[in-house]
């Protein structure tokens, strides 16, 4: 698949950092605000950058694996969660509100009768949820790839309406599951590290989770050989959800347009990782919303060297601990754009008298 990433530049972010010094503060007094603000900066190659109107796009699909016992709730609370959203009755529809962020549903794979969700995309369900993963392929290559088009297209169209932040958000009981799968055959690491409880799995739930990662991953490595080698599209494929496909589309599709994007927990950064190994550059456009307290996001953000904004114990998804950074990102934005430097304030330096 062809996205056009470009680079963020290094010399646009040595400026930042040396204009950060001149703004009327000790420097590093902001902390990791100050890193923040210097990389909207060289993502917007200006040192006055500006954050408008942000956007979540949450992909949601189902997963033939809950059929195997990985989850506490039933496989039916995707599409209800769905319409929930639509209805604006969700988390992540009062946090949006709350953090000037306008909410983008898309049904890339539910199990249900009729598409529940539409973009403007026309119909964007790829299939009504994925293979049982332990047993058979997730999906095809084929599926694959047009779900991740699919997260593209609503990508480019919330930045078509005026998105100049753009999140992903996730919806899909089971997908847990299937991110322990992918996350432990891309970074090379055996279940147990990255398997946690998601929705809140009792032990012998847990236990039975972990048994069927580790058959998941036992059966895709059968076909494609060593899963950290080979193609992520193939990995994807045997593995994945068609709502981490979309997610890893709506990253790709955000970094071709040159936005700044918000992981949220452990199933998005999935995506993010996926999307970056399918195209490197994507990483440079990255912030971590927060860090969720499954014990592969954890992994994740340590592969993808991203630092979270937030650390508040939370694990729902829907893209909520995304957005909830948002108004840190903003801040980071207003600090570079409208603080005075210490020449223009009169404000004398370390050192001078």
């Amino acid at each position: 698949m062809n996205f056009h990433v470009q680079p963020v530049s290094q010399d646009w972010l040595r400026q930042a950092q040396t204009y950060q010094n001149t703004l009327t503060k000790p420097p590093g007094s902001l902390g990791f605000l100050e890193a923040l603000g210097c990389q909207l900066a060289a993502i917007q190659q200006t040192l006055h950058p500006q954050l408008g109107k942000g956007a979540v796009v949450v992909c949601a699909a189902d997963h033939g694996v809950t059929t195997e016992g990985v989850s506490a709730y039933p496989a039916e609370v995707t599409a209800q969660m769905v319409q929930n959203f639509q209805a604006g009755g969700a988390a992540i529809n009062q946090i949006a509100r709350a953090a000037e962020a306008e909410v983008w549903v898309v049904d890339v794979g539910v199990r249900a009768p009729h598409p529940l969700a539409s973009v403007g995309l026309g119909v964007s369900r790829v299939r009504p949820g994925t293979g049982n993963i332990r047993l058979e392929a997730a999906m095809t290559l084929a599926e694959a790839e047009q779900a991740i088009r699919v997260g593209a297209e609503a990508a480019k169209a919330a930045i078509a309406k005026g998105a100049t932040l753009l999140a992903a958000g996730d919806m899909g009981i089971g997908n847990t599951t299937a991110s322990a799968a992918l996350t432990a055959a891309l970074l090379g690491v055996q279940p147990e590290v990255v398997t946690g409880r998601g929705t809140g799995v009792d032990d012998a739930q847990y236990r039975r989770k972990l048994e069927v990662v580790r058959a998941a991953l036992h059966r895709a490595e059968a076909r494609l050989g060593p899963l950290s080698k080979a193609d992520p599209l193939a990995v994807l494929a045997e593995l994945g959800g068609l709502e981490i496909a979309a997610i890893a589309g709506v990253f790709l599709a955000g970094a071709e347009a040159g936005l700044p994007l918000v992981t949220d927990g452990f199933p998005v950064t999935t995506g993010a990782l996926l999307a970056c190994r399918i195209e490197p550059r994507v990483r440079d456009y990255l912030f971590a919303g927060h860090r969720s307290v499954e014990p592969g996001h954890t992994r994740q953000l340590e592969a993808l060297g991203l630092r979270p904004i937030l650390e508040l114990d939370l694990r729902l998804g829907e893209g909520t601990g995304a957005v909830l950074s948002f108004p840190v990102l903003r801040a980071a934005a207003a600090v570079m754009a409208g603080m005075a430097t210490f020449s223009q304030a009169g404000v004398s330096q370390t050192g001078e008298p």
